[in-house]
């Protein structure tokens, strides 16, 4: 049951350990799996093969956008999934959840609607998966190496200005 209808894939590429905790928006292809703790959206393109799961012990507190999701954690968000969702055993979702596909065990739980949003039909196109960011991704930077030629970098996050202030009265 758990996991039989996901693309088939022998390993996840990214795992999130349980002693991680994730604070920020996960942008991710193959597959990504997550024993530890999320505060952020997790986010892959409709047309992969993206496979999200997460595990009993795993909780993400975000909205999610993948074609394939595995749940047995808990999510507290929305969940866009335009391939498949599966909810195990101990799966609770606080969230709406649009789904072309679903799959429920007995024991699952969700607070929110289902909506059958993802048709699957050859000749109509999709409808597309949203994109909730809470930060874009820096676009990369032509610099010059020693020799001339040039390599691409990104741009590190510009750093907020601190201003102190003495509030001890003289």
């Amino acid at each position: 049951m758990f996991g039989k209808n996901a693309p088939p894939t022998n390993n996840f590429d990214t795992l999130i350990s349980g002693k991680a905790e994730i604070v920020g928006d996960i942008h991710f292809s193959g597959g990504l799996h997550i024993d530890g703790k999320v505060y952020g959206n997790i986010i892959a393109d409709d047309d992969s093969k993206a496979v999200l799961r997460i595990s009993d012990k795993g909780v993400v507190e975000g909205e999610v956008s993948v074609p394939h999701v595995i749940v047995n954690g808990t999510i507290i968000g929305d969940v866009h999934s335009c391939e498949h969702i599966e909810l195990a055993a101990k799966a609770a979702i606080r969230g709406n959840i649009f789904y072309n596909t679903v799959e429920m065990v007995m024991g699952s739980q969700v607070e929110g609607r289902l909506e059958h949003r993802y048709k699957s039909s050859k000749g109509s196109e999709k409808a597309k998966m949203p994109k909730q960011v809470t930060r874009e991704k820096p676009k990369p930077l032509a610099a010059s190496t020693d020799d001339g030629s040039s390599s691409k970098m990104t741009a590190a996050p510009a750093k907020p200005d601190v201003v102190a202030v003495d509030t001890a009265k003289k």
